[in-house]
């Protein structure tokens, strides 16, 4: 029998919202890009059009051109162009090998040669359960220590390599991931 009351509607608690908010800016960081349906849906706001913003950087010092005066603090900040960057297959941030710390450097040879390697989980199974990886079955991955000066453990960097050949490097211990692009060799 029913009371004649209404069901009432679920709203999400206070943690769903916050982990997805924190989601969202973690999103933004990530790509410099806010997806606002996202974040619309998150609070609860229906956007006007599908947009994306884009986030750009900006500097804050003085601009001298050839030939001209100084900027002035309070004169209007102009934008920077980034460097051409190489792009990912992954859609993550990427890294250049040469950019790599010394001892992620020497893991990728470690790989390449089929070791030997300095710990025993070394090339064991990476699950990717953070999902921060393209999805692939699951003994795709594999996990390699890289050396952290001054550890008396393992330490939180790794190399994470994929059976197509690609690597991945995580200095947090997988909570954040930069694809490994190899270095552009001159002809």
């Amino acid at each position: 029998m029913s009371n004649g009351k209404q069901p009432r509607r679920k709203r999400p608690d206070l943690r769903t919202y916050l982990v997805g908010l924190a989601l969202v800016i973690l999103a933004a960081l990530l790509t410099g890009r806010v997806p606002e349906g996202l974040l619309a849906e998150l609070t609860g706001q229906a956007p006007a059009t599908e947009t994306v913003v884009t986030v750009t950087e900006t500097v804050s010092e003085p601009v001298t051109a050839p030939g001209t005066a100084t900027a002035q603090p309070g004169d209007a900040e102009t934008p920077t162009a980034s460097p051409a960057r190489p792009t990912s297959v992954s859609g993550l941030p990427v890294i250049r090998y040469d950019e790599l710390p010394p001892e992620a450097q020497e893991t990728i040879q470690r790989i390449r040669q089929g070791g030997p390697f300095p710990f025993r989980k070394d090339g064991s199974v990476f699950q990717n359960r953070e999902g921060l990886l393209p999805s692939k079955p699951r003994s795709y991955y594999r996990e390699y220590t890289v050396i952290t000066p001054g550890e008396d453990d393992r330490g939180a960097r790794r190399i994470v390599a994929g059976e197509g050949g690609e690597l991945y490097y995580t200095e947090d211990h997988y909570n954040s991931f930069k694809e490994v692009v190899e270095t552009e060799v001159a002809p």
